[in-house]
């Protein structure tokens, strides 16, 4: 009818609901949720199937269809274990729709898997993820039923419940003939739009009659010649179900599209049938109808979502408000909730298992004993006080006797049946005399409310209690109603049904739904014990020794712990007997504390005390240690507990003896271990003895210099664990003749680093009999203080350490501003400094070491290069000395030869060049064939760009420019195109075996390609991406393409 008009909108599920694209696969881990506390099962959406759900659940909560339908016993409809059987007959759709309806009874978990059912009705993948009308589906599934059916007790089921007639009548205004059609229906379908609610609707089809007159005249029959006439309809039969399919879904044909009616219809919870009907002789019962079922679409005319409000008729569900189960719940402390149990609940829960209305209070304390393994005053009477005290201040409750000696629930407040879910087996209706579904002994109703009002919202996989005004809340909108159901109030269900999902249930299908219970069960048990167990890793003292501040096994690590799996949610006490039991040679008194694995040993932290507490109240996580000990000793040591005694391994560092020639390793290094509360004093005469300076590398395991600091005197009376040590911190001990390298009233490290050992200053201020080089200690300080504590020290002649400290300063070849420290000036070991008289340039002035050269009577100055070799002449401008070039005056180049013959190369050499003259074509080729020892005219060469693949000779080229630039400005390789920088392949042709001038090798060619195909995927990915934008700009544009309808069919088999 209408295909799949209506594709799924998520826009205003919730994530628990919403239709995915793809189906999630089940986690075969754990096992499927549990019921709510309403009792009831939803049904899971397998991607478009909220429609059927929502017709499932109305057809479930039909108890005379149910009924029938379980009526139907395997001799009739065959064996589900047969249908592979090429040669049997078996009615798989209504087999299928029993097994589910007993799962949605009897089965304890929260939401029914619908794919047995819909892979009978032959649906794949698609048609389970594509959403169709509901209306449509309701007339599919009964025609797949009936056909199913055939040659069955039950071929007349759908006829029986929900067939009617409808008769059409048109009566002759001159001879009275009545000319009449009868037309049969399984729902009647009424319009919404311009009509304010079904009972109008109704009277407009089956009340108003259509007159034909003037010119718009009917030939009767029976006079044979045109004739005033009415014409009307009326119901001639009623179903015991009436069902109604609202027309909200319009077509506007001004704007040519689908549209919905949200406009306010409404609809009765009783309604009384008489004026449409064309019998009206009988009593009123016979035309009372009552509504149970409205299914409702939430969305537009092109997409949405399915559910149903239906009233519980056989009251299988617990109907209670959230409000009234909040109410209910006690208000003990949040904090202890998951530490102790709500003593409400246990208390109703033992209450409402007694067959005796009323019980005494003193046995109901004995029978919390017998349950919980614990009493009222050792669990409870502390948070909650006195028992009988807490049973009177909950008189909402619990209902005492006269002498007040007694005490029961009231009626309203008993928890429901256990039912099946819990573990007992299903039984047979024969049975029902015997088993708990005896409503007087044990109510299913959690509170008292007027039979037949308990509406439930069923949701897909979501079960919710309603109230019976939340059905006006239908009425209109985008959420309303769009099926409505309704029973004949003469339909009065058996005592014996009420509350009992097991009623008229097959035996088999009992028995299947206790072995899958009993099969949940089990899976649920395994679940929750992997869940709440922990492994512990139990630690025996026996098997320990204490040394150097912590516990080491004497044995082997596995053959000293022994591991134990245990419930969390079990007592200490429980713990302790688990472990008595696995240690049955263990003498005295048994100790259990918290250990942790620490890299100096095992160390022990808090007793484990308290066994009446949970060990998940006492913080025992899954994989902890558990050291077992009497308490005191281990090995006849005694052993310190706590954090405060934690062992802390400390890395030990002294300087190593000085080695001038090289880098190597400046450390010593060893491990030592100290308790936390060992004071530094007493960890100073341990370390150093005979006095010296402990510094701490607030970076731990990283020993830059930066980080070091010096721990002062008063620092001594501080612990291990004040002054922030840890495990992997290092401590650098200097002893006497090691303390000059501190500062120690800045408390830090400043006369060692780690990079550089020396370094070599040249006295530019010496005299000819006195040294030219010496060697310093590097340090971090700036290089202007390094080399004065280096003459001061003893490092300089005597004549040095005279001379005044502002007339000395340093400069660096080349030079590097004297306030930089060692690593900013990026000085390496064995750099040289230099030492000169007079002060230091500033930051606008630069230091030059100055050799005046002579000719004849005049004399001028050099630059002198890194190998103190006279370069170019300074000159003078404005009287300023013009700063030194800092352009590259060589470029180092890789040169390959070509393979005469073959299109690849020679190994590359190293090539330098120098260009403080020229950078020119000419130039280049000159040096090039030097190297190769080849004459200038014989050789072609040709700069490698490798990100392209490509060669580009260089051959005696100018410059495209302007003559009058051409004569300031001369031709480089460094500038367009050829770019020439360090590092460039440069390839070279010898003509005189190899006349050849194509440059390009295979490698080239492929690489070529490769680029070819690169851009090719980039052209159609950016083309992919213009019509991405396209589609997104369309779709802005409220443009949506939709898919093409497809009817809905459910496949059946031939059974005629």
């Amino acid at each position: 009818m209408f295909g799949n008009l209506f594709e799924e909108d998520f826009s205003f599920i919730s994530n628990n609901h919403r239709e995915k694209g793809k189906k999630s696969k089940p986690r075969d881990s754990e096992p499927p949720a549990p019921r709510d506390f309403t009792n009831l099962s939803g049904i899971k959406n397998q991607g478009g199937t909220c429609y059927l759900n929502s017709l499932l659940q109305t057809l479930l909560f039909t108890p005379e269809f149910r009924e029938a339908l379980f009526s139907l016993g395997p001799e009739e409809l065959g064996s589900l274990d047969n249908s592979s059987k090429p040669d049997a007959k078996v009615r798989i759709i209504p087999l299928q729709l029993q097994r589910l309806f007993a799962q949605l009874l009897l089965l304890d978990q929260q939401a029914a898997s619908t794919t047995d059912l819909t892979e009978s009705f032959g649906w794949n993948s698609h048609e389970e993820m594509r959403q169709h009308d509901v209306q449509e589906l309701n007339r599919i599934l009964f025609s797949a039923l009936e056909s199913s059916l055939v040659g069955t007790s039950g071929h007349d089921l759908i006829n029986r419940l929900y067939h009617g007639i409808v008769v059409n009548q048109i009566v002759c205004k001159e001879c009275k003939n009545i000319s009449e059609r009868q037309e049969d229906f399984l729902d009647l379908t009424v319009a919404v739009k311009g009509v304010a609610g079904l009972e109008e609707a109704l009277w407009n089809m089956y009340v108003e009659e259509e007159y034909f007159e003037n010119e718009n005249l009917y030939r009767c029959g029976a006079c044979d010649k045109l004739v005033e006439a009415s014409k009307s309809a009326k119901l001639r039969k009623l179903p015991p179900f009436l069902t109604i399919s609202l027309l909200r879904f319009n077509f506007d044909f001004k704007k040519c599209e689908r549209y919905k009616e949200t406009s306010c219809y409404t609809f009765p919870i009783q309604i009384n049938l008489r004026p449409f009907c064309e019998q009206t002789e009988m009593d009123d019962s016979e035309y009372m109808y009552e509504l149970f079922s409205v299914i409702i679409h939430k969305g537009g005319c092109y997409g949405g979502h399915y559910h149903v409000y239906i009233r519980d008729v056989d009251e299988l569900g617990n109907w209670q408000l959230k409000d009234e189960l909040i109410e209910d719940e006690a208000l003990g402390d949040t904090e202890n909730s998951k530490v102790v149990e709500n003593p409400l609940v246990v208390l109703k829960g033992i209450l409402s298992e007694e067959e005796a209305k009323q019980i005494p209070v003193d046995q109901l304390g004995q029978k919390l004993l017998e349950k919980k393994g614990v009493s009222w005053n050792k669990k409870y009477r502390k948070e909650y006080g006195a028992l009988r005290k807490y049973l009177q201040n909950h008189p909402h409750i619990f209902q005492f006797s006269p002498d007040e000696n007694k005490v029961g629930l009231k009626e309203k407040q008993k928890l429901p049946f256990k039912s099946a879910f819990q573990g007992q087996d299903l039984q047979s209706p024969s049975q029902k005399n015997d088993v708990q579904w005896n409503s007087e002994k044990n109510p299913t109703r959690l509170r008292d409310s007027s039979a037949g009002s308990h509406w439930f919202d069923l949701n897909d996989s979501k079960v919710q209690p309603i109230k019976e005004k939340d059905v006006q809340n239908q009425f209109q909108g985008k959420e309303s109603a769009y099926m409505l159901f309704y029973r004949k109030s003469q339909l009065k269900r058996p005592p014996e049904a009420r509350g009992n999902p097991r009623y008229q249930i097959p035996e088999h299908l009992l028995n299947e739904m206790n072995a899958a219970n009993t099969e949940l069960q089990k899976k649920r048990a395994e679940c929750d014990s992997a869940n709440n167990g922990i492994d512990l890793h139990l630690h025996l003292s026996s098997c320990y020794k204490f040394h150097n501040g912590a516990l080491h096994p004497s044995l082997t690590w596995k053959e000293s712990v022994v591991d134990l799996t245990i419930d969390r949610r079990k007592t200490l006490g429980d713990l302790r007997q688990s472990v008595f039991q696995m240690l049955e040679s263990w003498e005295g008194d048994m100790i259990l504390s918290i250990a942790k694995p620490l890299p100096a040993g095992l160390h022990l932290y808090q007793i484990l005390d308290g066994d009446e507490l949970t060990l998940d109240g006492i913080g025992l996580a899954d994989g902890a240690d558990v050291f077992v000990w009497n308490g005191k000793e281990v090995g006849g040591t005694k052993v310190m507990t706590g954090p405060d005694h934690a062992p802390v391994v400390v890395n030990v560092l002294r300087l190593a003896e000085y080695n001038e020639g090289g880098r190597g390793q400046h450390f010593t290094e060893s491990q030592h271990v100290f308790s936390c509360s060992t004071k530094l004093g007493d960890l100073r005469k341990a370390l150093a003895p005979l006095g010296g300076i402990i510094l701490k590398n607030g970076s731990g395991p990283d020993k830059e210099a930066k980080n070091w600091e010096v721990f002062l005197e008063e620092d001594m009376k501080e612990t291990v664990k004040s002054v922030g040590l840890t495990d992997g911190c290092s401590v650098l001990i200097l002893d006497s003749h090691d303390q000059s390298f501190v500062n120690v009233s800045s408390g830090n490290l400043t006369a060692f680093t780690y990079d550089i050992s020396w370094l070599q200053v040249k006295n530019y201020c010496r005299t000819e009999e006195e040294e030219k080089h010496v060697k310093i200690t590097a340090t971090i300080e700036t290089v202007r203080k390094l080399i004065v504590q280096g003459y001061n020290t003893g490092s300089f002649p005597e004549k040095l350490k005279a001379e005044a400290y502002d007339v000395l300063h340093v400069f660096v070849l080349p030079e590097v501003p004297e306030d930089y420290t060692v690593k900013e000036a990026e000085l390496k070991m064995g750099s040289l400094l230099g030492l000169c008289h007079g002060k230091a340039p500033t930051s606008t002035q630069f230091a030059m070491c100055m050799f005046p050269f002579f000719i004849g009577d005049n004399w001028h100055l050099r630059r002198i290069d890194w190998c103190y070799e006279a370069g170019e002449a300074l000159s003078q401008e404005n009287g300023l000395f013009s700063l030194p070039d800092d352009s590259p005056h060589e470029l180092l180049l890789r040169v390959q030869m070509g393979i005469p013959g073959e299109r690849d190369y020679y190994d590359s050499t190293d090539l330098v060049w120098d260009i403080s003259k020229e950078c020119t074509a000419w130039a280049l080729r000159q040096r090039v064939a030097s190297h190769y020892f080849l004459p200038i005219d014989k050789i072609e060469i040709a700069k490698y760009f490798a990100e392209k693949y490509e060669w580009l000779p260089i051959s005696s080229w100018t410059q495209q420019i302007s003559k009058r630039k051409r004569k300031k400005k001369q031709e480089s390789l460094q500038s367009a195109p050829y770019h020439l920088k360090d590092g460039d392949i440069i390839g070279v042709k010898n003509l005189l075996l190899d006349d050849t001038k194509d440059f390009s090798t295979v490698r080239d060619d492929v690489g070529k390609e490769k680029q070819r195909q690169l851009a090719l995927e980039k052209k159609k990915s950016q083309q992919a991406e213009r019509l991405q934008d396209h589609v997104f700009s369309e779709e802005k544009l409220n443009i949506k393409h939709r898919k093409p309808e497809v009817a809905l069919s459910i496949n059946v088999g031939v059974f005629r």
